[in-house]
């Protein structure tokens, strides 16, 4: 699908300037290289996210292109996997020399978690880090100090596979009743209404992140400042309403059998072919599933609806998951001249045309993918929020939302109890 929808920096800056700044959990396995024999000017080990692929290996092959003296080593792994393997590879001084980092705070391969422990190389005198918007610094920065770079900012919400609506005789959906009915229409067809890959952990989340914004944000704002200081909780929150109707999908029978069996490339695929009419994802896995599609223009996407009040309906959007330098590489020099490319007017532009996100800034006109266009609304009325993990104080909460959505799907747990551990979680000292 051709790119076309241009927008001007302004535009753009109020289109996401009061948006809230989050991490986005993605991932696949996926080993390739991109090239491997050494040159003078020694080869980069670089490990990213699955849902970086069509960008960082963009950027690589046209830093590459024009510097004869670089060559890297790229690969990629599941965000369980960044988040225990690498993060051990961290602290024990044998990481790679770029390599995949979340932004703002909440995970153990977060900006805020790895930047603590000394980790990252500081990036703070490139030129693009002056140009960070206001709104976004924290998911860039720590005690300004800027450690990650990142194209810009991706939205969650359901993509699907408009032949199947259309073999439902069904429109997108703006209510949760309309989805309900929506949803009752593709399975009364033979189509699965929504595929999902929990087997996969952190696709376990994305439902629940759909979800809160209406239940929990649009009646509380300020629900992360009132969580932090202890006046509310997960358990007493619109968080038991969303898992209810995460829940409710389930008992409906709107998703594909066994879900906790199912990965998040297999999801992918049901939806890509039309056996699935839609999953709910971020906007940088865009590109996965217009691959696994014989007809890529055959899928769009659309806000998921929470309530039955269109007005309560908001979206969760961020900054997409970023790069960093190690502070151990020996190459540190030169992988930072090559995120000084990244951070480039033109080059942010393409990194976010590859993965479906709005760019970081630009300084002239840049290209939104189309099928983002119903979520542009949301972001310049303030009607975004982080994705949820972005203000959790440590790095438990977010393993701990894997685990009992899990459970839950499994029949093993309560919403009441998995709740309660998100809430014991979110107590530990960060």
């Amino acid at each position: 699908m051709a790119l076309d929808r241009s927008v001007s920096r302004r535009r753009l800056l109020q289109l996401i300037g009061g948006a809230s700044v989050a991490a986005t959990a993605g991932g696949t396995l996926v080993a390739c290289g991109g090239g491997g024999s050494s040159s003078s000017g020694g080869t980069l080990k670089v490990i990213g996210a699955g849902s970086q692929e069509a960008g960082l290996r963009k950027a690589l092959d046209g830093y590459k292109l024009a510097h004869s003296d670089f060559d890297f080593n790229l690969s990629f792994s599941p965000a369980d996997q960044l988040q225990t393997a690498l993060r051990a590879q961290l602290a024990a001084g044998n990481a790679p020399d770029l390599h995949a980092v979340y932004p703002g705070n909440g995970s153990a391969m977060s900006m805020v978690q790895l930047s603590k422990a000394n980790l990252l190389a500081d990036l703070s005198d490139q030129a693009w880090s002056q140009k960070i918007p206001t709104g976004f610094k924290g998911a860039f920065q720590q005690d300004g100090k800027t450690f990650i770079f990142s194209p810009g900012t991706s939205v969650l919400g359901a993509i699907y596979n408009k032949k199947a609506f259309a073999t439902a005789g069904v429109d997108v959906p703006t209510t949760w009743s309309e989805l309900l009915a929506v949803c009752d229409k593709l399975k009364k067809k033979g189509i699965t209404p929504i595929a999902l890959g929990a087997q996969t952990p952190w696709v376990t989340q994305l439902i629940d992140y759909a979800l809160v914004p209406g239940t929990v944000y649009a009646k509380t704002p300020d629900f992360d400042d009132k969580l932090a200081a202890g006046s509310t909780s997960f358990a007493d929150s619109g968080w038991a309403d969303a898992m209810d109707k995460y829940l409710e999908l389930q008992k409906k029978g709107f998703f594909n059998d066994n879900p906790n069996g199912t990965t998040y490339e297999q999801a992918t695929s049901m939806v890509g072919t039309g056996k699935a009419a839609m999953a709910i994802q971020v906007s940088a896995v865009l590109q996965a599933f217009r691959q696994a599609s014989k007809t890529p223009d055959d899928l769009g996407m659309f806000p998921f609806p929470a309530t039955d009040t269109v007005a309560d309906n908001w979206i969760p959007g961020g900054i997409v998951v970023g790069i960093a330098v190690s502070a151990k590489s020996k190459k540190a020099e030169q992988a930072k001249k090559f995120i000084e490319y990244c951070g480039q007017p033109e080059n942010v532009a393409a990194w976010a045309e590859a993965v479906a996100c709005v760019p970081l800034y630009s300084d002239g006109d840049a290209k939104v993918d189309p099928v983002l266009t119903s979520f542009l609304p949301y972001l310049k009325d303030n009607k975004a929020v982080p994705f949820m993990d972005q203000r959790w104080p440590n790095a438990e909460v977010q393993p701990t939302h894997f685990a009992v959505v899990q459970e839950l799907l499994g029949g093993k747990t309560t919403v009441p109890a998995a709740l309660k551990k998100m809430d014991e979680a979110y107590r530990k000292s960060a």
